[in-house]
């Protein structure tokens, strides 16, 4: 068990475990990929950078300066979050618990690109099926996305609602054992229609199938995604936080690009450091 667990190994996660890890909390970072930072071609604008390096160098740098400081590090998927006296954080591989949880896996920017989405957000249209399972009680949803966290979203939903299909939208599906149970459908989508609510998806080989609810889980579940699963209010796209990076959940914080603001390293920094500092300042 450990006192605090981030997700997230950008800057914001590794400047926040470096500053828990001297106050000798034991501490976990878990992450998936290298997210946004690792797309940055070159940096030269950040201090104590020479010269410049890529994104995928700097992010490596962090988590060898984790490793280095004996804090430690896993690489794999965050499916799911719970709270109860304590966080468990559920990956593709196994379970952790924690008694402080620190949101740092930034913004997801994965939208899908397809007509009748943003139309029918709240009108069918949902990203959290914990949150929404409710609303589609035995009727027919579908969910996008061909990753884990789909097939994780998928089994969330399979108790209540009538169907569940699992539409990737021309990808392959992940090899799963969980996938199994479900119908995928790998055809490109074309669209999504109804009147005043979800009503039907159009394939592009021109077949319709008549649903209720979409549920979107493309790639991997990110910070937003995460704090609704358990109640922390997210206002487009980003977690709200006070001053001391707290969330609306107690003991559940949140820093970097998943707080909004400008998307930039030094801000990351900074957030991931203040949130430590209020942790260690409070803890028991």
């Amino acid at each position: 068990m450990y006192d605090v667990i981030i997700i997230g190994a950008g800057p914001a996660g590794i400047s926040a475990s470096l500053y828990l890890k001297r106050a000798n909390l034991k501490v976990l970072v878990i992450f998936k990929e290298y997210g946004s930072l690792g797309k940055a071609e070159k940096i030269g604008n950040y201090y104590g950078l020479e010269n410049e390096i890529s994104g995928k160098e700097l992010f490596q740098i962090g988590i060898n300066q984790a490793k280095k400081n004996n804090i430690d590090v896993v690489q794999d998927e965050v499916i799911s979050i719970s709270k109860d006296d304590l966080f468990t954080v559920t990956t593709v591989n196994r379970e952790y618990k924690s008694k402080k949880l620190i949101l740092a896996t930034g913004v997801n920017r994965k939208t899908p690109n397809i007509k009748g989405i943003q139309e029918y957000e709240g009108k069918g249209v949902s990203y959290c099926a914990v949150c929404d399972a409710f609303f589609y009680k035995n009727k027919d949803v579908v969910v996008i996305g061909n990753g884990n966290y789909a097939i994780h979203e998928a089994m969330q939903l399979k108790n209540v609602v009538k169907s569940v299909t699992i539409l990737t939208n021309g990808e392959k599906i992940v090899e799963n054992r969980d996938g199994q149970q479900f119908e995928i459908d790998e055809q490109p989508i074309r669209e999504f229609r109804g009147n005043n609510k979800i009503e039907e998806v159009e394939f592009t080989n021109n077949k319709i199938k008549n649903i209720s609810g979409v549920f979107v889980a493309l790639g991997t579940a990110s910070s937003g995604d995460l704090a609704r699963k358990i109640g922390a209010v997210v206002k487009n796209n980003n977690i709200i936080a006070n001053e001391k990076m707290e969330t609306t959940v107690k003991d559940l914080y949140a820093c970097g690009d998943c707080t909004g603001g400008i998307l930039q390293i030094n801000k990351a920094v900074y957030e991931g450091a203040k949130v430590a500092l209020n942790i260690i300042a409070n803890k028991e």
